[in-house]
């Protein structure tokens, strides 16, 4: 595994794992690391610039845990070490080709029976192989960050109530996702300069949001501002390389499973290759029976994130209405739902 950084990290501070990631995780024997300290999200509320309550949303029957994104990574990370896997730092790649050629930023070349291309929106890999068909920038984004727990917030011992709180086009996202932290998400249009700065200008969103002040004030100068966008790709694999997560399928956080899909996708990837002995075969069969799935969360994510340029009384009430629909909740959270191939 290449890794063009000096150490496995990531940016995005928290993230939603449901009950597909986690049964992922259990495959793999990371889930016990990955969840260790992590509250069990089973709230989640929406709430209007007054602060009133829209619509809260219980999950029941299944799970999903918010955690810090670098404990995931790290378990990943001792789980590739205990399958044998050499993890090369510092070792940016930066094109692939069809008959299943590497090409380092060195200018060195691997050949592979394989390449898995997991390099994000902006996928070199991807890009060098002409597999994009449409990458969609949306009109909002994210500034995320960690914050420390107050002594309040550490005592709480009944898992995690998130909070998304709306002013005008800009949203606050709370969410407790370990014994220490809080993940907070500001979310605004990429149009608005003031609220996408990082640091954070604290002063500016106080005055969208007075009823949280305390909150905001709490915020320090971390945090990284992300646009969102949609990704589709042609076809999810040419030759010998296939392509996975961001690089083949990005999509708004809105239902909180890009994390996810790429995580089954993934998994799914190892399983068709077991039972083809054709690498050819195998990848058709993985995009004609995954693809389907991850299409259907993007979309139900894209929709979800409409409201967002809405007047305020109509989001409201959209928002009330997707929070009672059951046909609406079926389609939201029929990704998390899902029993993952591999699992």
């Amino acid at each position: 595994m290449h890794e063009r950084a000096e150490a496995l990290r990531t940016a995005g501070a928290g993230i939603y794992i449901y009950e597909n990631g986690l049964r992922v995780l259990e495959a793999l024997g990371a889930y016990e690391a990955a969840v260790k300290g992590a509250p069990f999200a089973h709230t989640r509320e929406v709430r209007d610039g007054n602060d009133r309550l829209i619509s809260t949303h219980r999950w029941v029957g299944s799970r999903v845990f918010s955690i810090v994104r670098q404990n995931v990574i790290n378990a990943l990370a001792a789980a590739a070490a205990r399958a044998d896997v050499e993890i090369v730092t510092n070792s940016a790649a930066v094109a692939a080709t069809p008959g299943g050629e590497l090409i380092l930023a060195n200018g060195q070349r691997l050949p592979a029976d394989l390449i898995v291309g997991a390099d994000g929106s902006n996928s070199r890999l991807r890009d060098s192989l002409g597999l994009l068909a449409k990458r969609k920038y949306l009109v909002d984004g994210c500034t995320r960050l960690l914050m420390e727990k107050t002594a309040a917030e550490r005592a709480a011992a009944d898992g995690a109530t998130t909070i998304e709180y709306w002013s005008g086009t800009r949203r606050v996202l709370y969410t407790p996702c370990s014994e220490t932290d809080i993940y907070i998400a500001l979310t605004m249009l990429d149009t608005d300069t003031a609220a996408k700065a990082v640091p954070v200008r604290k002063d500016d969103w106080k005055r969208a949001f007075p009823h949280i002040e305390a909150l905001i004030d709490r915020i320090g100068e971390q945090g990284r501002y992300d646009r969102f966008d949609v990704i589709k790709l042609k076809r999810w694999s040419a030759g010998r390389v296939a392509i996975v997560g961001d690089a083949a399928h990005a999509l708004p956080p809105n239902i909180g499973q890009g994390g996810g899909c790429a995580m089954m996708n993934a998994l799914s990837l190892a399983v068709y290759l077991e039972r083809e002995n054709d690498v050819a075969s195998a990848l058709a069969a993985w995009e004609r029976n995954e693809r389907p799935l991850t299409e259907h969360t993007q979309r139900v994510s894209y929709f979800l994130g409409l409201p967002t340029t809405w007047p305020p009384a109509v989001r409201a009430l959209t928002l009330g209405m997707i929070g009672r629909s059951k046909w609406l909740i079926a389609q939201r959270t029929r990704t998390a739902l899902h029993r993952p191939t591999g699992t």
